[in-house]
């Protein structure tokens, strides 16, 4: 009975630190499981079990949506300034962006030009030598009243009142004798010359220009004594083609009975300083312009002035 009795007590202590460590073991096992139920009761996720995933670190994406968004480079500005052009006088570019003063010539060459006296005169010489004032506008400027190749009502149509009658007659005895004729151009002012010729520069060049367009103050047309005409058909406006036509030789012939001259002969370059213009009559005088066109001579030869020689 005692053996029985020794044997159950011993099993008894045996057993205890047994029951107490499967109650640790149970608990430790437990305590993940109590930890997901109180963080799924408190909303929070559960942790992942990474033992079934796959442990390589991922590539991190370098173009995520965290990273600035990169800004386009502004489009290259076109370049609308057309291309230089080759200027037919002087064999040079010319940038069209750099715009002529239209109130300046295009050198100062005018400025040491002389100044003529008596700019009212009806024998006045203006050329490359003698200039008129730049304020010097005729005080007598009236309407001619003959066709002009052009409609419009403009200054292009006056003249000076005694040079004005001289024309009006011309044309109209021109016309009994079959002689048809049309104004092109008379009086223009020095802000018009001015203009005129800074166009002609930039498009033939100063020294090209010379040889056929007035420096400012050396026109005559700001004299109100000049006009440049035309056949009754408009071809050949103060062009060359016009000396070999009809009303070219007519004038020739007859301008000077009416007071004008043709002021830039054929051969008198060297004289005048311009190439031969048949269209250009300068009014002078009737009998100046007789003794003038029946000798051949220039208005520089008559009045013995130097010549203009360029």
């Amino acid at each position: 009975m005692f053996k029985y009795l020794t044997i159950g007590i011993f099993f008894v202590i045996l057993a205890l630190p047994l029951t107490g460590c499967s109650s640790d073991i149970l608990n430790a096992l437990q305590q993940p499981q109590k930890a997901v139920e109180q963080e799924k009761e408190a909303g929070k996720p559960a942790p992942e079990n990474n033992a079934d995933k796959n442990t390589e670190t991922p590539v991190k994406n370098t173009e995520s949506a965290a990273q600035p968004e990169k800004v386009p480079p502004a489009p290259k500005q076109e370049n609308t300034t057309p291309p230089p052009t080759l200027n037919q006088g002087t064999g040079k570019k010319t940038d069209p962006g750099l715009k002529l003063e239209e109130n300046k010539p295009a050198k100062k060459e005018e400025e040491s030009i002389p100044v003529v006296a008596n700019p009212a005169s009806i024998q006045v010489l203006v050329n490359k030598q003698n200039k008129l004032p730049d304020s010097y506008n005729p005080t007598d400027l009236v309407y001619t009243q003959v066709p002009f190749v052009f409609k419009e009502q403009s200054d292009k149509r006056k003249m000076r009142s005694e040079a004005a009658t001289a024309i009006n007659t011309l044309f109209t005895e021109a016309n009994k004798q079959g002689i048809s004729l049309l104004g092109v151009s008379a009086y223009r002012s020095h802000a018009t010359q001015v203009s005129l010729f800074n166009y002609y520069v930039n498009r033939d060049g100063y020294e090209k220009a010379r040889t056929y367009s007035a420096l400012p103050g050396t026109s005559e047309h700001e004299t109100g004594l000049t006009i440049d005409v035309t056949g009754g058909d408009g071809k050949c406006a103060a062009m060359d083609c016009f000396g070999a036509t009809k009303e070219a030789i007519w004038l020739e012939a007859h301008a000077a009975e009416y007071g004008f001259i043709i002021r830039y002969p054929k051969g008198k370059e060297a004289i005048t300083g311009y190439q031969y213009e048949p269209w250009h009559l300068r009014y002078v005088g009737k009998a100046m312009a007789l003794e003038i066109m029946s000798k051949g001579i220039t208005l520089e030869e008559y009045l013995n002035a130097i010549p203009v020689n360029n």
